[in-house]
């Protein structure tokens, strides 16, 4: 652990800052894309709101993998290297939580409250938002600390946050997937719902660059080959 209050900040604020050019939103050098990795046609995606937000959701569920990988390393008390954790969470921050979330929020909460329907469902997802954005701070703060020789007690409380995260994730996209989103269409009109979809590219742009989408899932697949969980036959059955 670092020696003194102050060291501590300062190497966190260096990490941050490490990590910020890595990640979204300041996107800047995007490192080259395998041959054929997330290739897909130029210009107007023309996808559906829910399909734009499910796939979302399928690249929270590749860094859920590697939260699951790190609290297997935790549990055999296997050190590692806690900037990939960081970049991790990083992304979460950045990605799910400042843009994902907020389109839930600003977009479909209040029209789903409008119309009188699944309300106590938007309160308890919007409520899980806000626990999950103190978990990314805690997932990230101790994350950190992991580059450093620091004590038992800060690896206890790491493990807890990560489990905490993912057993409220997992279920959370999951009623999103199979009952909000499915839901959507009802309450609002053919041509506004085309509209969302159009405003929700505008946006990503807004704040990722063109291809924003698939430049995160470039940087989440770094992270992938940095801890061996990449390559997906190794998750078929022998």
């Amino acid at each position: 652990m670092p020696d003194s209050p102050s060291t501590r900040r300062n190497f966190l604020q260096q990490t941050s800052i490490a990590g910020a050019g890595l990640l979204v939103p300041t996107l800047g050098a995007v490192q080259q894309k395998p041959a054929g990795e997330n290739d897909k046609p130029k210009g107007d995606e023309g996808i559906s709101p829910a399909e734009d937000l499910m796939r979302e959701h399928g690249l929270l569920n590749r860094i859920l993998l590697i939260y699951d990988d790190h609290l297997r390393m935790l549990a055999a008390k296997r050190r590692f290297d806690g900037s990939v954790l960081v970049s991790a969470a990083d992304i979460i921050r950045h990605f799910v939580e400042e843009y994902h979330e907020k389109l839930e929020e600003e977009f479909l909460f209040p029209r789903f409250r409008k119309a009188g329907k699944l309300v106590s469902l938007v309160d308890t997802l919007q409520a899980q938002h806000k626990a999950g954005r103190e978990l990314t701070a805690k997932i990230r703060e101790l994350a950190a600390l992991a580059t450093l020789k620091y004590v038992s007690t800060d690896s206890e409380k790491l493990a807890d946050a990560l489990r905490e995260f993912l057993r409220m994730y997992r279920p959370h996209e999951a009623r999103e997937d199979t009952v909000l989103f499915p839901a959507f269409r009802s309450i609002v009109s053919a041509h506004e719902y085309d509209a969302l979809g159009d405003d929700f590219e505008k946006k990503e742009d807004e704040l990722f660059g063109d291809e924003g989408f698939f430049k995160v899932v470039d940087q989440v697949a770094q992270l992938e080959k940095k801890l061996g969980i990449y390559e997906l036959a190794q998750f078929t059955p022998k």
